[in-house]
């Protein structure tokens, strides 16, 4: 209360980006040799973990989580953290039956999504805000894809404009796929570090990340 008797304001809460975070962690770690990449840790925090704990950390309105393989473990990792659940029980089908999972858990209002693997622990908050940033300042791209030195990477922001098409996605595709459809309205984000370009899916890339 101040002196006049009014109510002091409250600290201003951030403006709503209209991006929710989905981060795809249903994969079954085919080439991991037997264990859940996703479990594994890193800095000794599951690597799912710190993936969701960046996304939480940007400026996403909401994080969506996609499970599937060991969802038990994978959420066990991720209680009490503040985002949603969703089992994708056709996740042996491929990737693109976890977009579309995930698609179905979107809050209303969503005006785009950015897309996190599970399997990148290098991806900051700092990457998804520049896509975000990317996205309210222009109104004519649909996909907005990270790039180091001229790579691209991931995560990728896509606007709700692109949902009708995720359903006709099938198999182990992802938003590449429309990438390559509609290449005029990708639009490429240059970053200032190279965590967009490394995923954790062998035994040889883990130990040369821990």
């Amino acid at each position: 209360m101040t002196d006049d008797g009014s109510e002091e304001a409250g600290p201003t809460r951030p403006a709503a980006s209209g991006v929710t975070c989905m981060v795809l962690a249903a994969g079954s770690s085919t080439r991991m040799g037997g264990s859940n990449k996703l479990l594994e840790r890193v800095d000794d925090v599951p690597m799912v973990e710190t993936v969701v704990r960046a996304a939480l950390a940007s400026s996403v309105d909401d994080v969506v989580v996609v499970t599937g393989e060991d969802r038990d473990g994978v959420e066990a990792c991720l209680s009490g953290l503040p985002v949603r659940l969703v089992w994708n029980p056709q996740h042996a089908g491929g990737l693109s039956t976890s977009l579309q999972a995930g698609v179905s858990a979107l809050p209303t209002g969503a005006r785009a999504v950015a897309v996190c693997l599970g399997d990148m622990p290098l991806v900051r908050p700092g990457h998804i805000d520049a896509l975000i940033r990317a996205f309210l300042t222009d109104s004519e791209g649909f996909i907005f894809v990270p790039t180091w030195q001229g790579q691209r990477g991931n995560p990728v922001l896509w606007t709700v404009a692109l949902l009708p098409k995720i359903g006709t996605l099938t198999g182990d595709v992802g938003v590449k796929a429309l990438m390559d459809r509609h290449p005029a309205k990708v639009r490429e984000v240059p970053v200032d570090e190279p965590g967009v370009l490394t995923d954790v899916d062998t035994p040889e890339a883990l130990r040369e990340l821990t």
